[in-house]
């Protein structure tokens, strides 16, 4: 199993005081021979559908010198997972969760806003200090 983020403690207790049930830790993906991880795996009852709402979690840092590299990184991993899911789970809904400082700065830049414009990319941001949700960006 892959290691966690630095931030992954701070995203579950975040979720988890969001209303949200944690139920994978990780959340584990399998395609033919082959399994991957997604961080998290939460569901959350909708009471207005009267429905749970369940959605994977990829926690991602973003703490190299270099944050397109990062980018790059967490973004092909995206696609991957989220393939899968479509394949396997389609009632999960991927996203990417990243502090809100590296959203301040490298998502509202061309190259960020361009991933979220094409809907490439869906989004949690999250206050590392308050262990808070922030946004949910589609």
């Amino acid at each position: 199993m892959p290691a966690k983020d630095i931030y992954h403690d701070t995203v579950k207790n975040a979720l988890i005081k969001d209303g949200w049930k944690i139920t994978d830790d990780p959340l584990k993906l399998t395609i033919g021979s082959r399994s991957l991880y997604v961080d998290l795996g939460a569901e959350k009852l909708i009471a207005a559908q009267k429905d749970n709402q369940k959605i994977a979690v990829e926690i991602k840092s973003f703490l190299s010198p270099s944050p397109i590299n990062d980018l790059e990184g967490a973004l092909g991993q995206y696609i991957l997972y989220q393939n899968i899911l479509q394949s396997t789970d389609t009632e999960r809904i991927l996203y990417l969760a990243i502090r809100e400082e590296v959203y301040n700065d490298l998502f509202s830049e061309p190259i960020g806003q361009l991933l979220l414009n094409n809907q490439q990319i869906k989004l949690i941001t999250f206050n590392p200090d308050k262990q808070e949700l922030v946004g949910w960006i589609s």
